[in-house]
This record gives structure tokens, C-alpha cells and sequence, in this order.
């Protein structure tokens, strides 16, 4: 079953081709934070976008497979090949 992105969803995906911090997809997106927030969720939800931690140790962005949903701004996020495939029409 395909899940039909909506022009937010779009718009956040057009973002996450990098990591990227909450910050900077509201920056990008013109939704509110708790709009552009549920969304994110969802796309989670759906393995579209992945949640990201930075490690100081490996000086690398790591996948976090927990996050804390009410604390969106301590993740950076990316876009999973799934989520750009659906992103490009071709799921």
C-alpha cells in the first residue's frame, strides 16, 4: 500500500538529501514547527526519513533507531533511499 505524501512531506524530503537538523527544515519548509514536527514523525513512521545523532567519537552522524518525538531539535534527520523513492514518484 503506497502512502500518499502530501506537499509538506514533499517539501521535507526536498530538504533530507543530507542530514539536516529540525532548525533547517523549518527553515525550509513553510509549515509550522508542530505541522512540520508531525509530519516528520510520520515519514519516520512510514522508514522515509531516518532520526541521526551526531557521535564525537567517530566525528560522523550515526542512525539513532530510538528518538525522543517530543524533543525533535535534539536529532538531525535523512531522507532513506525508500523515502526517495516515494519522493520521486517511483514507489
Amino acid at each position: 500500500m503506497n502512502y500518499e505524501l502530501s506537499q509538506i512531506d514533499y517539501d521535507i524530503l526536498d530538504v533530507l538529501y543530507f542530514v539536516e537538523p529540525f532548525d533547517k527544515i523549518l527553515e525550509e519548509v513553510a509549515a509550522p514547527p508542530k505541522i512540520v514536527a508531525d509530519c516528520l514523525k510520520h515519514l519516520i513512521a512510514k522508514k522515509y526519513v531516518v532520526a541521526m545523532r551526531f557521535d564525537e567519537e567517530k566525528q560522523d552522524y550515526l542512525k539513532s533507531f530510538i528518538y525522543d518525538s517530543d524533543d525533535m531539535n535534539a536529532y538531525s534527520y535523512l531522507a532513506t533511499k525508500d523515502g526517495m523513492l516515494a519522493h520521486n514518484g517511483r514507489l
